[in-house]
């Protein structure tokens, strides 16, 4: 697979993949903070051709490998600082199950979505140079153009995750976020700064952390409800995982 298409997948199957990897975020230890690493390699060779077929099409090894390498690699830098062990395996289920939940909700937006707007594939676009640190979208052509992706592929692509947009804003609507549900999380985090023995950081006031909390708040239950979406097209579909 080509270096931008997947780095599209990464993009579009970031909320996939976002709740599971971070159950791994809380592990706890002194690590190796300040020491060499040697970055580990995961282990290619036990994948099979083909990791997993849905409602009859497959999903092969060269759709899934890069997406867990880079997992992987995430995996690994999480167990420098933490001192945990890598599970290639539950990585590897991850990944496999963050393709086949993009599969599935790709199949349903191009069902129920017959065409989205200029102004819609834009949005996803800027999103995706944004993303990748790209001024523009003359800079993305020429950099497909030096990979050999063809443009028109790619906006193919863009074009199917914004019907994938449209799709879950139909779905699950506009996502408020309480109050009393910021102020809770404001105070758990701050609880949990000051609980650090070495913090010398000035914790920001609540008026100021509000914004940022309560896009988190949000960016999180709109993770839970796509998640819902996907776990009823999963329970309707014919899915052999072979990972």
């Amino acid at each position: 697979m080509r270096k931008f298409l997947l780095m599209l997948l990464a993009f579009v199957l970031a909320i996939f993949l976002l709740a599971a990897c971070g159950k791994n975020d809380n592990n706890e230890g002194a690590g190796n903070n300040g020491s060499e690493f040697d970055m580990p390699e995961p282990d290619l060779d036990s994948i099979p051709d083909i990791v997993a077929e849905v409602n009859g099409e497959e999903i092969t090894k060269e759709d899934f490998t890069g997406l867990y390498e880079q997992q992987f690699q995430q995996q690994a830098l999480q167990a420098q600082m933490s001192g945990a062990e890598i599970d290639e395996d539950t990585i590897k289920t991850q990944t496999a199950e963050g393709l086949i939940g993009q599969f599935l909700l790709t199949k349903e937006a191009e069902d129920k979505i017959s065409e989205v707007s200029e102004a819609e594939v834009d949005e996803v676009l800027n999103n995706f140079l944004t993303q990748y640190g790209m001024e523009s979208k003359e800079e993305l052509f020429e950099q497909l153009s030096e990979q050999g992706v063809d443009e028109n592929d790619f906006m193919s692509d863009i074009e199917k995750q914004a019907k994938i947009e449209r799709l879950i804003a139909d779905e699950v609507g506009e996502i408020d976020v309480p109050e009393d549900e910021i102020k809770e999380a404001y105070d758990e985090v701050k609880a949990q700064q000051e609980a650090m023995e070495d913090s010398d950081q000035e914790f920001p006031d609540y008026d100021e952390a509000k914004p940022i909390l309560e896009e988190q708040l949000k960016n999180e239950k709109q993770a839970m409800a796509i998640q819902e979406i996907v776990d009823k097209l999963r329970d309707k579909a014919d899915v052999t995982l072979y990972i």
